[in-house]
């Protein structure tokens, strides 16, 4: 791709952003100022479904990371309207393949050497082609093959020139993020620049082979003495930044229920480990695999004479989730104020978390949570499992509300946990549709709560000593208040800030003259040609609230002056 194409890519990428956000401005913040407020709820729905609709075309027709894009927006709950992320659910990351001679020339020039010197076998057609890259079947070369005892192999090739395109679209985002900063009605509710960051990093991660080859090894590790539970071995020798040689592992995916009863494997069974392994990341290791859909899960049948008939063999490391100190200190915290049916505990717990941003007004969260607690907070895990449905959605509907209301953003880390424990209930469910969540988890939440439980009093007594340490010092800072209070001691200086407030207020008399301008100005145009009369009269209508926000500060200093 050309430096024009890439500068034009850039410009569809922003200029499909401004238009939307100009509509956004006008919409959410314009309108309910000029007591309109009602177009813009009316239409809200309709308007965010035609939106993701729209950038749903941009990213199949631009392809790159722009498909990745609407993938990670599908998955942010957090922070997108439902009527967004249900359109971009659907957006699969499979695209046309690159032309063979393409990929040889690059797997040639990453690998030192020609195809056919290095491989056996290399077949032109590949068994899958992504946005980021795609996958050809090989066979090692005698030599390699003798060296690693491996034959079959899948060689991951990263579509030419994804680099330069990855740095394009991510320019234009954090450009876009640094709009939407200033946009109040965004600003509250997301870190735009941070969510953007977030998406960078993983996004980098995806098209360094060395590192999904480093994760692949790294979960391999943990699984070591797990003989239920396989992964790819790698081939470093024709592994580079951009080629991904890993031993051909596949066998019968993980969803396929009647290749599984035909191979006498009960899918029940496979649901049953599926979720076990898949927690057991979670647990213990604090490294999960966060993209187990279908592609990537295999079962292995293996020979019942070794004890197991059968393995889950994982592949594509690409996307993985770690569990840090940090959040598994906010998630301590979060134990223990469950435990103690602690809703303002929770809440203290998800701000260290990172879920919850400063600015968030938690008071109906609380008030949720206590509720909660007062409804299922004594129930064990075979309680809460024969709990009426409904009573979980209605307070679900109840939760969800004041969830959404809240400026609440998932930090990505846990983001991809939550999308990997999403992504094993669809999975449990479609294998076996009895499969039961609690069953699978109550194991590790026993042990959680068993490791924590040590550690709660002394965390308890702590709490206690710091608020007798402030109970203790409290009459002497009282009395020593009511003592100057008596001498006539006690004095406040309010003037300096009466002078700010007198300025403060003039400038924002002059900031809400240059929004109405603002406002007057693109209404006008946008009106100018369904209806030229009017379109005209709003334009020069501007003109007022203009010149009140030019001089309005100068007639201001005149009469400062004269005092």
């Amino acid at each position: 791709m050309t430096d024009g194409a890439h500068r034009a890519r850039s410009r569809r990428i922003l200029g499909f952003a401004a238009r939307h956000l100009a509509q956004l401005w006008w919409y959410e913040l314009v309108l309910p100022k000029l007591a309109l407020g009602g177009i813009a709820d009316r239409t809200r729905e309709r308007r965010m479904r035609r939106l993701a609709e729209q950038f749903r075309t941009l990213a199949v027709e631009l392809g790159g990371l722009m498909i990745k894009v609407g993938q990670f927006l599908s998955s942010r709950l957090d922070v997108l309207p439902p009527e967004i992320t249900a359109e971009l659910a659907g957006l699969q990351d499979e695209v046309p393949a690159v032309p063979f001679p393409e990929i040889r020339a690059l797997a040639e020039a990453e690998l030192g050497a020609p195809l056919e010197r290095v491989f056996a076998r290399f077949d032109e057609t590949p068994v899958a082609a992504a946005s980021l890259g795609q996958a050809h079947r090989a066979s090692l070369s005698p030599a390699d093959a003798a060296a690693t005892g491996l034959d079959d192999v899948v060689v991951k090739v990263q579509r030419p020139g994804i680099d330069q395109i990855v740095a394009v679209d991510l320019a234009a985002l954090r450009r876009v993020a640094g709009w939407l900063r200033r946009v109040r009605v965004v600003a509250d509710h997301v870190d735009a620049p941070a969510l953007v960051e977030e998406f960078a990093q993983t996004s980098h991660e995806e098209i360094d082979y060395l590192h999904e080859a480093q994760n692949a090894e790294r979960f391999a590790a943990s699984f070591a003495h797990e003989p239920r539970v396989d992964a790819p071995a790698v081939v470093w020798e024709r592994t580079t930044r951009r080629v991904l040689t890993l031993e051909d592992v596949t066998a019968i995916k993980i969803n396929d229920t009647d290749a599984l009863r035909a191979a006498g494997i009960d899918p029940a069974d496979v649901a049953r480990v599926f979720a076990e392994i898949m927690f057991d990341q979670v647990f213990t290791h604090a490294f999960v695999h966060a993209d187990p859909h279908p592609g990537n899960i295999f079962v292995t049948p293996l020979d019942p004479a070794r004890g197991i008939p059968w393995r889950l063999t994982f592949v594509d490391f690409g996307m993985m989730a770690e569990v840090p100190a940090a959040l598994r200190s906010g998630l301590r915290a979060l134990v223990i104020a469950v435990a103690s049916r602690d809703g303002h505990g929770m809440i203290d717990a998800a701000r260290e978390i990172g879920v919850l941003m400063p600015s968030a007004d938690t008071a109906e969260l609380e008030r949720a949570l206590t509720a909660l607690f007062e409804r299922f907070g004594g129930m064990g895990f075979a309680q809460l499992k024969d709990v009426d449905p409904r009573e979980f959605r209605d307070f679900g509907v109840e939760f969800g509300d004041v969830v959404r209301s809240l400026p609440l953003q998932l930090p990505e880390h846990l983001l991809l946990l939550i999308r990997a424990m999403a992504l094993t209930s669809g999975m449990c469910s479609g294998l076996d549709p009895e499969f039961n969540v609690w069953d699978a988890v109550e194991p590790y939440a026993t042990q959680l709560l068993n490791e924590e439980r040590g550690d709660l009093v002394q965390d308890l007594l702590g709490q206690a000593a710091n608020n007798a340490g402030l109970l203790w010092g409290m009459p002497k800072r009282v009395d020593a208040l009511i003592t100057k209070a008596d001498q006539g001691r006690m004095s406040f200086d309010t003037s300096r800030l009466e002078r700010r407030l007198d300025r403060l207020e003039g400038v924002a008399r002059r900031i809400l003259s240059g929004v109405l301008f603002a406002a007057l100005l693109i209404g006008g145009a946008l009106l100018l040609a369904p209806n030229p009369a009017l379109g005209t009269t709003l334009m020069i209508a501007s003109a007022l609230p203009l010149l009140h926000a030019l001089f309005a500060g100068v007639v201001g200093r005149m009469r400062r002056g004269r005092r």
